[in-house]
């Protein structure tokens, strides 16, 4: 990177709270006699080697930092707390609170510029300071110095600064058409955290089953499934790594676990024949049903994130949709007047669901091909984009979205979409190709955006879809994602060209576990 190159020819010194007081030729006199000469007998430090790559070090002389008998986790605020108990106990050290920094310590601090998630580590005089201006960023900054200790590492000596490229960076995980254990789950949350992911996404509720437990519908839910006690403590964890878990009950399609308890409720064509997995959006009943479980679990998952679904609502599949459904086509002129047709309604549909769950002070996402050009109802404006495909009815290239001001997630299914048994060709994704060839502007295919959108990309999130739901076990699932994960990781905390070749990124991830 270029800010090693330059970080090579110039050391700077920070004070106490990770500011910098002043620079100097490497090996040359201190610029103040605040600052202590670095040793003679060690040579200028390296960037540390972690997944991902910190984005900037500048190198100092020193032995660096490794934990040791005697060391103490010490914070600068008892917001810390749970960071500093949390490193404590991973490195071995004794976690002393609110207290002085010593030779051998780890303190943490909240303080200094740049955003939530950003961070400074300085390895000087013996002793690790980790400051940023939000917990979040304090605790970024513990999993560098975790993988930089990893197996009797050392530190080095110098200031790391950070910060992720995206702010949105997750991993979604399909509970519905497969049973993942509390426990299961609970591993991938920290190996999510010390990757630095902020999102766990949990698609709950699909054709196949309703996966977590429910007050106002039990008669929904299927075996086995998630109490809302383990789902309260996979919430619990999530937020002390400082992941938001992002709920997903799609509609108005993926129902039919729903519609198997409800069957009034299902879609049937203008002959009778039902609709697989969707139901009747003309019918009040049908919305009512879908807003007690999203009010109920609003209060389960209190993240400020929701995703809505709208995906695939197989009317819209049919080659005439008021032809085929006239009950929705009479719907949609009633309700939005003689041009409306069944996409109208889709997209009402898709809307008043987002007021629901607006009313719980959530930030909306929808999957691109929920969101339909043109009609008499648009969607509202403050819904993301979550972009998995252009292979469906109703999708369009990424670019329209944007450029109608959308802010966009990137799901592309050709690079980070992970679907047991390989159905409808799709391939297993690997993590050198993601390593390799996707950057977040690679939305769909292989082609990037143009940059001029790169801000509306807010992130991305890697997707495990179980259509396929024996063809692997969980186990096989974990081992599969592992380094897809690590390559995602790296690519949307600094989407630039990697300075580690694939092997050797590979090997770093063996090394690190």
């Amino acid at each position: 990177m270029a800010a090693g190159a330059v970080a090579v020819a110039v050391a700077v010194w920070p004070d106490g709270d990770g500011a910098t007081t002043g620079s100097r030729p490497s090996g040359s006199a201190p610029a103040s006699s605040a600052s202590p000469s670095p040793s003679r007998t060690y040579p200028l430090s390296e960037a540390p080697r972690t997944i991902p790559a910190v984005r900037g070090h500048t190198p100092a002389r020193g032995p660096g930092w490794k934990p040791a008998k005697g060391g103490r986790v010490v914070v600068g605020d008892t917001d810390l707390a749970d960071e500093g108990r949390l490193l404590a106990d991973e490195l071995g050290l004794a976690y002393a609170g609110r207290a002085g920094a010593r030779a051998g310590d780890v303190e943490l601090a909240l303080g200094g510029d740049g955003g939530p998630e950003s961070y400074t580590l300085t390895v000087r005089d013996g002793r690790v300071r980790v400051a940023g201006p939000a917990e979040a960023g304090v605790f970024y900054g513990t999993r560098t110095l975790k993988q930089e200790v990893h197996g009797g590492g050392t530190a080095p000596e110098g200031v790391v600064r950070d910060e992720p490229a995206k702010p949105r960076r997750g991993f979604m995980l399909d509970i519905a058409r497969k049973h993942f254990t509390a426990g299961w789950i609970e591993d991938r949350i920290r190996e999510l955290g010390d990757l630095k992911y902020n999102e766990l996404g949990l698609h709950f509720s699909d054709d196949q089953a309703f996966r977590i437990e429910s007050d106002s519908h039990p008669e929904v839910v299927s075996s086995p499934h998630l109490t809302k006690a383990e789902v309260k403590r996979i919430v619990a964890l999530a937020e002390s790594r400082h992941i938001t878990v992002v709920p997903e009950i799609d509609s108005p399609g993926h129902l039919g676990a729903v519609i198997a308890a409800h069957p009034d409720l299902q879609l049937r064509t203008a002959s009778g024949t039902p609709t697989r997995g969707a139901v009747d959006i003309s019918d009040p009943a049908a919305a009512d049903v879908v807003d007690d479980l999203l009010d109920e679990y609003a209060e389960l998952f209190p993240g400020g994130y929701w995703h809505l679904g709208a995906d695939e609502y197989q009317a819209l599949v049919a080659s005439d949709p008021e032809a085929s459904y006239p009950r929705l086509a009479a719907a949609a002129r009633k309700k939005y007047g003689a041009a409306a047709g069944v996409k109208d309604l889709a997209t009402g549909w898709l809307n008043d669901r987002a007021r629901t769950v607006r009313r719980h002070d959530r930030t909306l996402r929808a999957w691109n091909d929920g969101f339909f050009p043109g009609g008499a109802v648009r969607p509202d404006g403050d819904l993301e984009v979550a972009y998995w495909t252009g292979k469906e009815i109703g999708a369009r290239q990424p670019d329209e979205y944007l450029a109608e001001g959308r802010r966009m997630i990137n799901y592309n299914d050709e690079f980070l979409y992970y679907v047991l048994g390989e159905p409808n060709t799709f391939v297993y994704p690997t993590g050198k190709r993601i390593y390799e060839k996707w950057t977040p502007r690679v939305v769909r295919g292989t082609e990037p955006v143009p940059e001029r959108y790169d801000g509306q990309i807010l992130g991305a999130s890697f997707a495990v879809w179980c259509d396929l739901a024996t063809r692997q076990t969980q186990d096989q699932v974990a081992a599969g994602v592992r380094m897809p994960l690590r390559a995602l990781a790296q690519k949307l905390w600094d989407p630039g060209e990697p300075d580690l070749s694939w092997a050797e990124f590979e090997a770093l991830a063996g090394r690190l576990g």
